[in-house]
C-alpha cells in the first residue's frame, strides 16, 4: 500500500476505549454493503441511543496528542549544549573572580537560549491545536430517520452524515448517495482542482491513494458544489486527517545546521580554555610567580579564551535579518530559520497555490476555424485574446468564438466576485473552474449579467462523475437552447454526423492541450422547440463550439525566483498532489524539469526501497501524486543523503514534511493554520521569490557571523599567544587579569556586534550552498585566525622587549598595543578579499562608531588618571604613544596585503579585475 493510503479505521481515542467497527479498504465494497457491516440503516441512520452508545464506547471525534514532556525536562535538556556548558563554566570562572557584572551577562545568555530552545519545543503542540480546530464545526446527521444538526465531536462511527455545498467534512465517509458532489481536497492531497464523487465501489488496484478514492469524503476537506450522504468509517485519529496528525508528531524537530556547527566549536573552544588555563598556570608557578596572581591570570585568559557573546551576537544577527525579513512579507517563526535558509541546497516546492495562483485560468481556445492563446490575471473578466502562431486566421463570417464564450457562461453555476478595494483581486463562489469559465467570457466581451438575463434557465442536467458532463437547458426566444459542456471524450460522440469531422480534429486537438497539462472542457450547443421529456435526450444531435483549455497557472514571479536559486547552486524539487501531467507541465515552464531529470508518480515512489529512493533523488525533479507521508519520506532521503532541505508548503498534507525539513516554509495567505504551526517560516506574500530573498538573507548572516568569528578568535587567540610565549621567552607575564577582562570586553564587544551587520555582497547569490559537513571555522577561517593572532602577538612581544630595554612604561605599552591591533582588525577582517579603503565607512557606520569608542576608552584608562589604579595603567610620554601606534597598524597593513596579494593571484588565473569580488 503506498504512502498516501489508511490502513484499516481502527479508532484511537483517548485513554484505552474499545477498537470501533472495522471496514477494510471501504472504496472497495459497495456502499450498502458498508453500511450493514458498520450496522447503520442507510435511509434511517443510527438509533439517537444508539449513538450515544458508540459516543462513550469508542471516543470522541477529534484528534488527540501523545502525553507531554514535563517542562522541567525540557527547560533541562535545553543546557545540554557543549556552547551553554561552556558559557556556565565561564560564568562560574567569572564570579571566582569577583566580577558580578560578567557574570550578570553570560547567564542572561544562558538564560535567553534556553527559552529559545524551550519554545521551539512546543511547535508540535501548536500544530497538533490548529489540526483539532480543523474538526471542530457542526455537522448534519441522520439519527432516527430525521435530519439533525450536532457537534462534530459526537459524529461516531456508523453515522450517517449529510453534505451539501459550503460543508466541511468532519468524518472519513463512504459516500451512499451522490448528486453532483465535488469536494476540494487540495489542502489533504495537493490536487488543485475538487475531486468529483461517485458512489461505485473502486475493486480495482487503482484506488490505493486518497485523490483516487472518488467514493470517499475525508475529515478537513470542503465541499465545493452538491450535495451527498455517507456513513461515517472513521472518525478522529483514524481519519486520512488524523493520519497526519500522527506524522507531525513523529516529525520533531532537529537542531539547525548553524546550531550543529556552534556545538562542535563548543566543544572545541572548550578543550582550548582548559589546555590554556593549565599552561599558563604552569608556566607562570614555573617563573615563580604568585599562586593567587597566576591563578586569576589563568582563569581570566580562559575567559577570553571562550567567545561567551557568540550567542548574543548571533542572537542579534538574526533578530535584525527577521526584522527585515519582515519588510520583505517573510515572517521569521524561529530565528536560526534564516540562517539555515543561507545553506539550503534542495527547497522542495508543493505546487498548488505556491508555485501557481492556487486557481483555474483559460488559457487557450480551440473553435473549428482555428486557436487563441487567453491572457489576463486570475478570476479578473478582462484580457488578451490572441490567435495562437500558426492555427488558422479566426476572422471571418466563421467566427464562432463569441458562441463558446456565451455557452460556458450559461452552463455554469458559479458566480464572479468583484473586489471591494484596489488591493483585492478577482474571486468566486462556486467551482473554480466554472470561475474560469466566466473569466473568459469577460475577456470576449459579453456582459455575464445580460447574457444570463437574456437565455434564462428552465432545466438542467447535473455534472455526475459517472457522465463527465453538464447540461442546461435556456429559454431562446420562442425555442430552447441546450448547452452541454464536458470531458471532450464524453461530449464529442454526441455530436450530430455534419459535425463529426470537426469533432475529429477537436479529439486530436484536446490529446495536445492535455499532453501540455491542460484541464481540457468540449462544449457543444442544440436548439429545440421546447424543454424535451427525457432531459437526456437533448444531449444528443449536438453542434460542437468548441474546446477550452484550463490550467492553475504559475506565478509570474516564480520562474525567475527558481532561475535564481539554481544560480545560487541551489535545487528546486516539485512534491504535489497534482496529476503527473498536469505537475510535469508546469515544472517544466519553471525551469525545474530540465533535461537529464524526470518526473515520477505516488505509485512509482512507494514502489521504491529507500536505497533505491537515495540512488535516483538526483534525477527526480517532479514527484506526482503523493501523500504526506512519501513527502515525508522525500525529505529524509534527501537529509541521509547530505542535503540541507527546505520545503514549502500550504497544506494540511504539507505539514509533517514542514516540521521534518531543515526549514519548513508555510503560505501565508493560501496556507493553512496548521502548515503555519508546522513551519518555520511564513511568506506574508504567498510568494515564491520571497524565498530567494530570504536565502539572500541567510547567507548575510552567515558571512557576518563569520566575519564575527575570523575577528574574535584572532584577537582571542593573539591574547593567548601573547600570555603565552612571554615566559617562554623569558619576558615577564605582560597582562594582568582586569586587563585581559577589559580587552575582552570592551574591544571584542562593540565591534563584534556591528560585524554583524554588514551588508550583504552581490556574490552571496553567485556561489553555491556551504557544504553542510564543512565547520563554521571552514574555508580556511582558523588558519588565517592563527595566522593573523600570532602576527599580533609577535608585535606587541616585540613592544614589550622594546620596552622593557628602553626603561619605558612596558605594561601600559604592551595593554594598549594588543587592543588597538583588534580594533585594527575589526576593520580590516570585514572582507577576506576587498580592501578597507574600498568598503569605505558608509557602508559600516556602526563599524566605525565601535572602533573610535573603543580606542577613545582604550586612550582613557592611559591618560584619565583616576583610572589608573584600577587598570594598573600610567600615561604613555609621546614617543610611547608613537610606538604603539605605529605598531598597532602592522596588523592591519598585513590583512590588508595579504587581501592584495589574494587578488592578484586570482585575478591571474581568472583574467578580471582585481578587485571585483569580496
Amino acid at each position: 500500500m503506498t504512502s498516501s493510503t489508511r490502513a484499516s479505521p481502527s479508532l484511537h481515542p483517548p485513554a484505552a476505549a474499545p477498537s470501533a467497527p472495522v471496514v477494510l479498504e471501504p472504496w472497495r465494497q459497495p456502499g450498502p454493503e458498508v453500511a450493514a457491516r458498520l450496522g447503520t440503516d442507510p435511509i434511517r441512520g443510527l438509533e439517537t441511543t444508539e449513538a450515544t452508545a458508540r459516543l462513550e464506547r469508542y471516543g470522541r471525534n477529534e484528534l488527540i496528542e501523545r502525553r507531554s514532556e514535563p517542562a522541567w525536562q525540557v527547560l533541562l535538556r535545553q543546557v545540554a549544549s557543549p556552547m551553554i556548558l561552556v558559557l556556565l563554566v565561564a560564568a562560574g570562572i567569572v564570579a571566582v573572580i569577583g566580577d558580578l557584572k560578567d557574570t550578570i551577562v553570560i547567564l542572561a545568555i544562558v538564560v535567553l537560549n534556553a527559552l529559545i530552545g524551550f519554545v521551539q519545543e512546543y511547535r508540535a503542540e501548536r500544530a497538533m491545536a490548529a489540526l483539532r480546530r480543523l474538526t471542530s464545526p457542526r455537522a448534519t446527521v441522520i439519527r432516527d430517520g430525521a435530519s439533525v444538526v450536532v457537534a462534530a465531536p459526537e459524529i461516531v462511527p456508523g453515522e450517517l452524515v449529510a453534505l451539501a455545498q459550503g460543508d466541511l467534512v468532519t468524518a472519513d465517509l463512504r459516500l451512499l448517495d451522490v448528486h453532483g458532489l465535488r469536494i476540494n481536497e487540495a489542502a489533504l492531497t495537493g490536487e488543485s482542482e475538487p475531486a468529483e464523487k461517485t458512489v461505485d465501489p473502486l475493486p480495482g488496484l487503482g484506488a490505493d491513494e486518497l485523490a483516487d478514492q472518488r467514493n470517499m469524503a475525508f475529515a478537513g476537506t470542503a465541499v465545493t458544489s452538491g450535495r451527498a450522504t455517507g456513513v461515517a468509517v472513521a472518525t478522529g485519529m483514524d481519519t486520512a486527517l488524523g493520519h497526519v496528525a500522527e506524522l507531525v508528531q513523529r516529525s520533531g524537530s532537529d537542531t539547525t545546521p548553524l546550531q550543529r556547527r556552534l556545538a562542535r566549536l563548543g566543544a572545541e573552544l572548550a578543550a582550548l580554555a582548559l589546555i590554556v588555563c593549565a599552561l599558563v598556570f604552569t608556566m607562570g608557578l614555573l617563573r615563580g610567580e604568585a599562586l593567587d596572581v597566576m591563578f586569576l591570570t589563568a582563569v581570566s585568559l580562559a575567559v577570553a579564551a571562550i567567545p561567551e557573546g557568540l550567542p548574543a551576537v548571533i542572537t542579534i544577527a538574526l533578530a535584525l535579518g527577521a526584522h527585515r525579513m519582515a519588510a520583505r512579507h517573510a515572517l521569521v517563526r524561529r530565528l536560526p530559520a534564516v540562517e539555515t535558509l543561507g545553506s539550503v541546497t534542495t527547497i522542495c516546492s508543493d505546487k498548488t497555490g505556491t508555485l501557481t495562483e492556487n486557481r483555474m485560468l483559460v488559457e487557450r481556445a480551440w473553435i473549428p476555424t482555428g486557436a487563441v492563446s487567453v491572457g489576463g490575471h486570475g478570476y479578473q473578466p478582462a484580457g488578451s485574446i490572441e490567435p495562437v502562431t500558426g492555427a488558422r486566421s479566426l476572422a471571418g463570417p466563421e467566427l464562432r468564438l463569441d458562441a463558446l464564450a456565451r455557452a460556458a457562461a450559461l452552463c455554469n453555476d458559479a458566480t464572479l466576485v468583484p473586489p471591494v478595494s484596489a488591493r483585492e483581486d478577482w474571486s468566486i463562489t462556486g467551482d473554480p473552474t466554472e470561475g474560469a469559465l466566466l473569466a473568459f467570457a469577460g475577456k470576449c466581451d459579453l456582459d455575464l449579467g445580460e447574457v444570463r438575463a437574456a437565455f434564462p434557465r428552465l432545466a438542467e442536467l447535473s455534472f455526475e462523475a459517472a457522465r463527465q458532463r453538464m447540461t442546461t437547458l435556456h429559454r431562446d426566444g420562442a425555442g430552447v437552447l441546450a448547452i452541454t459542456k464536458g470531458a471532450p471524450e464524453a461530449v464529442i460522440p454526441r455530436l450530430a454526423t455534419a459535425d463529426a469531422a470537426a469533432g475529429r480534429e477537436a479529439l486530436s486537438a484536446a490529446e495536445r492541450l492535455a499532453d501540455d497539462g491542460y484541464r481540457v472542457l468540449a462544449v457543444a450547443e442544440r436548439s429545440l422547440a421546447e424543454v424535451p421529456d427525457p432531459l437526456e435526450t437533448a444531449e444528443q444531435e449536438l453542434r460542437l463550439l468548441g474546446l477550452v483549455a484550463m490550467a492553475d497557472p504559475p506565478r509570474a514571479t516564480a520562474a525567475p525566483a527558481i532561475a535564481a536559486c539554481r544560480a545560487a547552486g541551489i535545487t528546486p524539487v516539485m512534491i504535489s498532489g497534482d496529476h503527473l501531467l498536469t505537475a510535469g507541465a508546469i515544472a517544466r515552464r519553471l525551469g525545474i524539469l530540465d533535461e537529464g531529470r524526470i518526473a515520477i508518480t505516488g505509485r512509482e515512489l512507494a514502489a521504491m526501497t529507500p536505497d533505491e529512493l537515495d540512488e535516483a533523488a538526483d534525477r527526480i525533479a517532479v514527484y506526482a501524486r503523493t501523500g504526506p507521508d512519501q513527502k515525508v519520506a522525500i525529505v529524509e532521503s534527501m537529509r541521509r543523503r547530505g542535503a540541507v532541505v527546505a520545503m514549502t508548503g500550504d497544506g494540511v498534507n504539507d505539514a509533517p514534511a514542514l516540521r521534518l525539513a531543515d526549514i519548513g516554509v508555510a503560505m501565508g495567505i493560501t496556507g493553512s493554520e496548521v502548515s503555519k504551526e508546522a513551519s518555520d517560516m511564513i511568506l506574508a506574500d504567498d510568494d515564491f521569490a520571497t524565498i530567494v530573498s530570504a536565502v539572500q538573507e541567510g547567507r548575510r548572516i552567515y558571512d557576518n557571523i563569520r566575519r564575527f568569528l575570523r575577528y574574535l578568535l584572532t584577537t582571542n587567540s593573539a591574547e593567548v599567544w601573547v600570555m603565552a610565549f612571554a615566559p617562554l621567552l623569558g619576558l615577564p607575564i605582560p597582562l594582568i587579569a582586569v586587563q585581559i577582562l577589559w580587552i575582552n570586553l570592551v574591544t571584542d564587544g562593540l565591534p563584534a556586534l556591528a560585524l554583524g551587520v554588514e551588508p550583504v555582497h552581490a556574490s552571496a547569490m553567485r556561489r553555491p550552498p556551504r557544504p553542510q559537513s564543512e565547520s563554521i571555522l571552514g574555508d580556511g577561517l582558523w588558519q588565517q585566525a592563527v595566522r593573523v593572532g600570532l602576527l599580533m602577538a609577535g608585535v606587541t612581544l616585540v613592544v614589550q622587549a622594546l620596552a622593557l630595554n628602553s626603561g619605558w612604561a612596558w605594561q601600559t605599552m604592551v595593554f594598549t598595543t594588543l587592543a588597538l591591533l583588534q580594533l585594527g582588525n575589526a576593520v580590516a577582517v570585514r572582507s577576506t578579499t576587498d580592501s578597507a579603503i574600498r568598503l569605505g565607512v558608509r557602508t559600516n557606520l556602526p563599524l566605525a562608531i565601535a572602533v573610535t569608542i573603543g580606542a577613545v576608552l582604550q586612550l582613557a584608562l592611559v591618560y584619565v588618571t583616576p583610572l589608573h589604579g584600577l587598570f594598573e595603567t600610567q600615561a604613555l610620554s609621546a614617543t610611547e604613544l608613537a610606538v604603539v601606534l605605529v605598531a598597532s597598524s602592522a596588523g592591519f597593513a598585513a590583512v590588508e596585503l595579504e587581501k592584495w596579494w589574494a587578488r592578484r593571484r586570482r585575478a591571474a588565473v581568472a583574467g578580471n579585475d582585481p578587485g571585483s569580488s569580496r
